[in-house]
């Protein structure tokens, strides 16, 4: 069973989602046309979403931010090792790393309707490459299997089907927790990744660029 510890509240929220005509303006002057453009592709994808299910709505997120943007490191695109992008500032510089891919998908399935609780974004090792990575997970309900967004693979698929991804912890905007197995976990106290989560949301909720 997970143990609530809140942390953060989100700033994108579903409704009436709209980007002002100042940000895209700021956006257009900083980054170039093609990040204006990406800006409204996004903002067009929650505005206009007419899907029926959660498994529909999240097929859309995925493929829209696995093709338009590009993996790279946060050295290179930062030049900094640890940095976690907003959704804005990640469509702006149209690249980023796995973190970044998971936090855009969260926030935009949330804007999409998708509550908190079904979501969290999961850090995991990849047995494959002997890395750690961050997907996206998604749950039915608390005790269901969960689903896995990955900018590294389009499909989403179970958790059962991902035998090359080790969960370690995962969060959302309510808690954060390490994972003991598949579908259970106790509180983890990282000052680190709460300041980092904490720092993001900053970021998101002063429009940051």
């Amino acid at each position: 069973m997970f143990v609530c510890l809140v942390i953060a509240t989100t700033v994108i929220t579903a409704g009436n989602f709209s980007l002002s005509r100042e940000l895209l303006q700021k956006a257009e002057r900083k980054y170039g046309k093609d990040a204006y453009n990406r800006l409204l592709a996004w903002e067009e994808l929650i505005r206009q979403d007419r899907s029926t299910n959660d498994r529909a709505k999240m097929e859309r997120v995925n493929i829209f931010f696995n093709t338009k943007i590009r993996f790279a490191n946060d050295d290179q695109v930062w030049g900094t090792k640890d940095y976690w992008a907003t959704p804005i500032e990640f469509l702006c510089k149209s690249a980023g790393d796995c973190e970044d891919f998971a936090i855009a998908k969260y926030f935009t399935l949330k804007a999409m309707g998708i509550s908190d609780e079904k979501l969290k974004i999961t850090y995991v090792k990849s047995i494959q490459y002997n890395i750690h990575h961050m997907v996206l997970t998604y749950y039915s309900t608390p005790e269901a299997e969960p689903l896995v967004l990955d900018n590294l693979v389009d499909s989403i698929n179970p958790a059962s089907r991902r035998t090359d991804l080790f969960p370690i912890f995962s969060f959302n905007g309510s808690g954060l927790w390490m994972a003991k197995q598949r579908g259970q976990g106790k509180m983890a106290g990282s000052s680190n990744r709460i300041r980092l989560w904490q720092d993001l949301l900053q970021k998101m909720s002063e429009n940051s660029l």
